[in-house]
């Protein structure tokens, strides 16, 4: 079958998907015919993506969280207004998603949580059928409870992922775990889609803590903190523009730019991970044994810390405190439960993705 793959372009988690089902579905000898990339001003398309990826990158423009002045948190309601001035660019977009359909002939449109390839279907109804993947499908099964304070913004957020999902014929929700249940309505739970490289790594103990930034304006607590506590080694990697592959911030703090296999060498070796909240960086966390840090920049991000605090796998703050991710390295309990998870998603994606339901036309997710 001939799939094509339009993804949102929003830290890193939904590139390292993309580049494992694409991996996934060749070796069950399928083709990825393009893939589509929301980008905006305030984000790069990593180059490890683009040097990994290969097939067509076609991108468009995305409406995106909005940082803080300060780079740090990402107001939902100060990001909406934001990209509603943008809507003129983005009605292009839908017209570009929809020629890129229509020119590639896919028999399968995978989206990777982009609200305009939703809107395209809402609107246009392409034809071939679309599938959805990403973790925040999951939210909106009842196997998720939130219990936050920001219970207008997670409807807004629910309300989002819908529109991600407008007119799709089955949406595949990532987990962190398994479940009694694995079906609601159309909405199927399923393991991460983590790279093989992750899952062939040999993993090891060292004296440094690895993390990863969405925002880039936390650099400054880590500063302070490493200036505070120079006998521990620190190596993060950012999103930044126009930086040095590797910049020094501190004797012992390193900012890295983002590099998959480099990532994955100081995941591998730290003793400990700290990160602003993504599903995906904290799944490899996971797989490699890691204690974690979470530090939530926006919404979508407390709903994963929420999900993920669940397993055991470590805690959570407003900023980074790493004594506290240093106090809770003793207690961390290693566990292979997430492990055997992981590895059946093979079998359960390719059979998932060879089982199209027909669609409904104008028709958002229901349970």
């Amino acid at each position: 079958m001939r799939y094509l793959f339009v993804v949102q372009g929003e830290g890193r988690g939904h590139f390292t998907q993309t580049l494992s089902l694409k991996a996934m579905l060749e070796r069950n000898g399928h083709t990825v015919v393009a893939v589509m990339v929301g980008s905006s001003a305030k984000r790069t398309l990593p180059d490890f993506f683009a040097k990994k990826i290969d097939t067509e990158i076609i991108r468009f423009q995305s409406p995106n969280f909005l940082p803080t002045p300060k780079g740090k948190g990402s107001p939902l309601l100060i990001s909406i207004l934001y990209n509603l001035l943008l809507l003129p660019v983005y009605i292009q977009s839908l017209f570009t998603i929809r020629k890129t359909i229509v020119d590639k002939k896919p028999d399968v449109v995978v989206n990777f949580y982009e609200l305009l390839c939703g809107v395209t279907y809402g609107v246009f109804n392409p034809g071939p059928p679309m599938i959805n993947v990403a973790h925040q499908y999951y939210f909106l099964t009842p196997d998720f409870n939130y219990k936050g304070r920001n219970r207008i913004q997670f409807n807004l957020l629910n309300g989002y992922t819908r529109f991600t999902a407008w007119n799709s014929s089955k949406i595949l929700a990532l987990s962190f775990r398994s479940s009694e249940v694995n079906r609601y309505g159309k909405i199927v739970i399923v393991p991460p889609l983590l790279r093989k490289e992750v899952i062939h790594y040999k993993t090891h103990k060292g004296n440094y803590i690895h993390g990863y930034l969405l925002n880039s304006g936390y650099s400054a607590e880590l500063t302070a903190w490493s200036k505070r506590n120079p006998q521990t080694e620190l190596h993060f990697f950012w999103d930044k523009k126009n930086v040095k592959e590797s910049e020094s911030l501190t004797p012992t703090l390193t900012m890295h730019t983002l590099s998959d296999t480099l990532f994955l060498e100081y995941m591998a070796g730290s003793k400990a991970y700290a990160t602003t909240g993504g599903f995906e960086s904290v799944c490899e966390a996971m797989y490699l044994q890691k204690p974690v840090l979470m530090v939530p920049t926006h919404i979508e991000q407390e709903c994963n810390v929420m999900d993920a605090l669940q397993s055991g796998i470590g805690v959570s703050a407003n900023e980074f405190d790493l004594d506290l991710l240093l106090d809770f390295v003793p207690k961390y309990k290693k566990t292979l439960e997430f492990n055997y998870w992981v590895h059946t998603a093979e079998s359960l994606f390719m059979n998932e993705l060879s089982r199209i339901e027909p669609q409904h036309s104008s028709v958002l997710v229901t349970l």
